[in-house]
Formats: C-alpha cells, structure tokens, sequence
C-alpha cells in the first residue's frame, strides 16, 4: 500500500489534485481520507456557535481517529468513515464504509502538521497558491456549498482562515517532499505524482 499524503491552504486546489490523479489511475485502485470527515462532532452545542468555530485549528480534528482508520486501512482492514455537514457542524449517524486499496490519499488543509500521521505517509504533497486565488475558491465554494453570505465569508477568512493558515499551515511546508503550485493547474507536477505512484505500484505487484 502506498499512502500519500496531500496538504494546502484552504481553497489551494488540493481536491482538484486529489480528482486529477484518481482519473489517470486504474478504476478501484484509490481510496481516499479526507481531513474534514474528521471533525469533531459538536452535536453538544447550540447551532449559531458552531457556526462560529475555528474549522482551521488543529483542536477542530480528531485527529487519533484519523491516525487509527489509516493504520487500518493500513493492516488490510476496512473502516467506517465519519459523515461531516458543514451545514450543521456535525457528524452524520452514517458512515462511510472504506475498503483498503493499493493507494491511499489522505487529504486536508492541516495533515502535515500532525507528526503520527507523517509517520505513516510514503509521500507528503503540498499543494500551493496565491492568497488571493485561494480566497476567490473559497467565496465560491462557502456560499455554493455552505450557505454562507459573502459577509460571513470574509468576516472569517480575515478572523481565522487567513492567520491559521499563517500559523498552521503555511509552516507544513517544510515536511512536504513534493510542492505543487497552482493547484490542479499544474499538469507537469500531476504528471509527476501520477508516475510516481505507477512506478511505486509496480514494485508492490
């Protein structure tokens, strides 16, 4: 199994990668982790102040959780993935049923910062961008998506998304072994991550 991990700021492009590679690789071969199944589950509090939390700092992630379902996938074992709505800022009562693959991908704006999660990567990708191209992705994805007001937008890129991702984020760079920039736009550096896995997946065959 080759598990790959895929990091970036918010609105970065890391899914447009993530989808990118899926579609050059055999039908079943990937499976994919995101980060954000893995909030905690904030069912315990009021709606209008979950609305409010930090979804851009570690203590939002289970990130034990995580650790466990990849260790499992790992070993050969299957996992229930949690359900996250950003909607109501909870965890569904469904889960996700993931199938080890030949290729894992854990994906998340925050993953390389936790050291356990590194220690189980065989490729660690930082997906990089312009702050401002970031913010445009993420005004279109939180009112399209999220039913949030372009206000609420911005209030919290400028409350939290924009100094998390300084705090955060941005330093993780230095753990990655690949950085793309420009997101799903760089074709040479998909090409190169799709070779990378092809070759990788030969010696395993």
């Amino acid at each position: 199994m080759l598990i790959i991990g895929i990091a970036g700021g918010t609105g970065s492009g890391k899914t447009t990668v993530v989808r990118k590679i899926i579609e050059r690789l055999p039908k079943d071969e990937v499976a994919v982790l995101p980060q954000d199944s893995y909030y905690k589950d904030n069912k315990h509090i009021p709606l209008e102040e979950r609305q409010k939390m930090n979804f851009d700092h570690p203590d939002a992630i289970e990130f034990d959780l995580l650790y466990d379902h990849l260790a499992e996938l790992k070993k050969g074992n299957a996992i229930e993935q949690p359900k996250y709505s950003y909607l109501t800022c909870t965890r569904s009562e469904d889960t996700i049923t993931v199938l080890p693959r030949d290729v894992v991908i854990v994906e998340g704006i925050l993953i390389l910062g936790n050291e356990r999660l590194r220690s189980l990567m065989d490729l660690k990708v930082f997906v990089d961008a312009e702050a401002d191209d970031r913010l445009a992705r993420v005004i279109h994805r939180d009112i399209e998506e999220r039913g949030r007001t372009i206000d609420k937008v911005l209030d919290r890129y400028g409350e939290t998304v924009k100094p998390m991702h300084l705090q955060f984020i941005e330093p993780t760079k230095r753990y990655a072994d690949l950085i793309v920039p420009q997101g799903g736009n760089n074709h040479i550096a998909i090409n190169i991550l799709t070779n990378f896995i092809e070759r990788n997946l030969s010696c395993f065959n």
